[in-house]
This record gives C-alpha cells, sequence and structure tokens, in this order.
C-alpha cells in the first residue's frame, strides 16, 4: 500500500515485518557508510522495536552492518538509570549495543541522571554539535524508528500536552506515559526533518491506533503529526496491527 510521501508494509506474522524493518536498517546504513561515510540513527524504546533490535544483533545483519560507522541516538528517554527496566538505553544495551562492536563513542543516551531539562537541553546541544546546526536548523537523521502507543502517541510526546506544540526546540523535557515519569523527547520539529522516519506496530491491540492514524481520522493525534518535511515515512505494520484497515 502507498502512503504520502512513502508507503505502508505489511506482513503476515510479527518476525516478517521484524525482517523487513531489519532489511531496512541495513540497508540505509550500508548506502549512507557508502555516500557519506557514516550512518545516523535515531530509535526508541518500549515494545515496538525490541524484535529488530535482537534480530539486527544477530547474523547475518550483525556481520554485514557497518557498525564502526554507525552513529546512534534516541528518540526518547524516561529519567530512570540504566539499570532500570523502563530504560530505553538500558534495553537497548542490552538487546543490540552490547553485541555489535560498536564503538561507545557513537553510542548517545539521553540521560544519565540530573535534572530532566538540564539534560534535555544538554542533549539537545550533542545534537547541534554533532550536525554542525546553525540557529533554527534541524537535524537530519539518515533514519529515525518510532512506535505508536494505543492514546496515539509517539517518542514521548503524548496527547494534550504542550510538547505537543513545541516548535522551535530540537528536544524537550515532559513528564506522562506509562510509567508516568519524567521523559526527554525528540520534537516533531526534529523528527519531521529527518531522511526516513519508520513506523512500527504490531498486535491486535494497535490495530484501532493504526487505522485511526492511517484513514486519517484522528488527525490531532501526535502520531498524525509525523509528516516529514523532505524524507519518507514507512509504517511496517505486521496482519494483526493492520487488520482494521
Amino acid at each position: 500500500m502507498n502512503l504520502n510521501q512513502g508507503k505502508i508494509i505489511i506482513r503476515d506474522t510479527l518476525s516478517q515485518a521484524t525482517l523487513a524493518a531489519s532489511d531496512l536498517f541495513l540497508k540505509k546504513a550500508k548506502e549512507c557508510v557508502s555516500d557519506k561515510g557514516f550512518f545516523t540513527v535515531a530509535i526508541s524504546g518500549g515494545s515496538a522495536p525490541k524484535p529488530m533490535h535482537r534480530m539486527l544483533a544477530e547474523e547475518p545483519y550483525r556481520s554485514k552492518i557497518p557498525w564502526n560507522r554507525t552513529h546512534i541516538f534516541w528518540v526518547d528517554e524516561r529519567c530512570v538509570s540504566f539499570a532500570d527496566p523502563a530504560s530505553n538505553y538500558g534495553a537497548a544495551k542490552q538487546d543490540i549495543l552490547d553485541m555489535v562492536g560498536i564503538p561507545q563513542e557513537q553510542i548517545y543516551p539521553m540521560f544519565d541522571g540530573g535534572f530532566p531539562e538540564e539534560k534535555a537541553l544538554k542533549y539537545q546541544k550533542k545534537i547541534v554539535d554533532f550536525f554542525q546546526l546553525k540557529e533554527g536548523q534541524y537535524p537530519m537523521f539518515d533514519l529515525i524508528f518510532l512506535g505508536v502507543g494505543q492514546d496515539g502517541h509517539t517518542a514521548s510526546l503524548f496527547p494534550g500536552q504542550e510538547a505537543v506544540s513545541e516548535n522551535n526546540r530540537i528536544i524537550i523535557a515532559v513528564r506522562g506515559g506509562n510509567p508516568n515519569v519524567d521523559r526527554i523527547s525528540m520534537t516533531f520539529s526534529a523528527l519531521n526533518s529527518a531522511a526516513y522516519v519508520v513506523f512500527l506496530a504490531s498486535g491486535n491491540e494497535k490495530a484501532a491506533i493504526v487505522n485511526n492514524i492511517l484513514s486519517g481520522s484522528k488527525p490531532g493525534l501526535p502520531a498524525s503529526k509525523i509528516k516529514p518535511k523532505n524524507g519518507i515515512l514507512i509504517w511496517i505494520l505486521d496482519k494483526e496491527a493492520a487488520s482494521l484497515m
């Protein structure tokens, strides 16, 4: 199925959908390293990316992806310790980062303790410095992976919060979600500046929200606001998540 500025990929099973996402990661990594010498990707937490992270840490992906030229950032993070089960970095470290030999200096965790707003500004500066951005510019990540909550949130941008309307910052501090904790998140301005943005969704519990977003019936939902300005939007779904479309 085609989508404005992109497409929808539907696979029969979660395993097949995970394979499609992993193939895309590999393809973009190799292309970017070939074209410019490095690859930038921003990943999210939660249940959606876990199968892909684990697949990427296995063969044949582990050997084929140019990890030594890959820079990994985060879309959002809960302000908890790395050892906390709710930590996106902690989960990624266990599922993929410790398995693939990526240089530690090319991994950019969002939160390592301290005040959320202070860490949000620090992470924003890290992105500005890495991409050598001028005032008013936003980073063009090569690839961003997102999930979608049953309430329509994505990253840590939740319905009804002021953060949804933030247009100037790259990174902001927020609070909400499950667990209801302080968080750090990329803004829509940053997310929509990427070259590729990929939503991953699976399971019957995501069918209603996926249908609401892709049908356009709920344009006010945060996930509906992901519309890359000069990039490509892709939804990768299993048959259950796509069952109401």
